[in-house]
């Protein structure tokens, strides 16, 4: 796992949900999570069924957030779970052992050393910066991940906050992945925007 980690934001418009998702491919996005955390059953399988579609035609990797039972329904390629969604062990058993696995581990290394005995397939840290979407109980530091790297044999990736040049630092210290939302959905160009993430990854990995 190595490059720009698109995560969608709750918009109800799945036509334009659709059309920004797939600049972002365009411009090299390496991974993408459905995250709609204020829609219904029914829209959350409409709009999850379409991006998936498109991920299959761009041959990325499509990931739900937190709902185990849709990403069984429609194949999906992965889960993420949060600090407080189901347990990542839980996940993993209900998954089976080929999907990946993602989980949210804030700030500590205590969740993320957890999230690996259990089976998560990356772990995820944040926030580092502020973030207009996510509201974080508090700051990760830089540091952790060399830490990560160090001490957990799975990728680590980003969040909270990200833009192109916030990130640098953190790929250079070691981040497999940035995952981002704001700078992709609310950009003026996507693809322009998932570029610039993706090229970090080509000049620093």
């Amino acid at each position: 796992m190595n490059g720009l980690y698109i995560v969608t934001p709750d918009w109800d418009d799945t036509e334009r949900l659709l059309r920004v998702s797939e600049q972002a491919l365009q411009g090299g996005a390496a991974l993408l999570q459905y995250r709609h955390k204020t829609a219904g059953p029914e829209l959350r399988r409409i709009q999850a069924t379409a991006l998936q579609a498109l991920c299959r035609r761009y041959a990325r990797p499509f990931i739900i957030n937190d709902y185990v039972e849709l990403c069984l329904e429609l194949d999906a390629d992965g889960i993420h779970v949060g600090g407080t969604d189901a347990a990542v062990a839980a996940v993993r058993t209900a998954v089976g052992p080929d999907k990946i696995v993602g989980a949210s581990c804030y700030g500590s290394l205590e969740l993320a050393h957890a999230a690996h005995l259990a089976g998560a397939s990356y772990v995820a840290y944040g926030g580092f910066y502020a973030s207009k979407v996510k509201k974080y109980p508090l700051t990760t530091s830089i540091e952790i991940l060399a830490q990560s790297k160090a001490e957990i044999p799975l990728p680590s990736v980003v969040i909270g906050g990200m833009t192109q040049q916030n990130s640098i630092p953190l790929v250079a210290a070691g981040a497999d992945m940035v995952a981002a939302i704001s700078s992709i959905y609310l950009a003026d160009d996507p693809a322009a925007a998932a570029r610039e993430f993706a090229d970090l990854f080509s000049t620093s990995n």
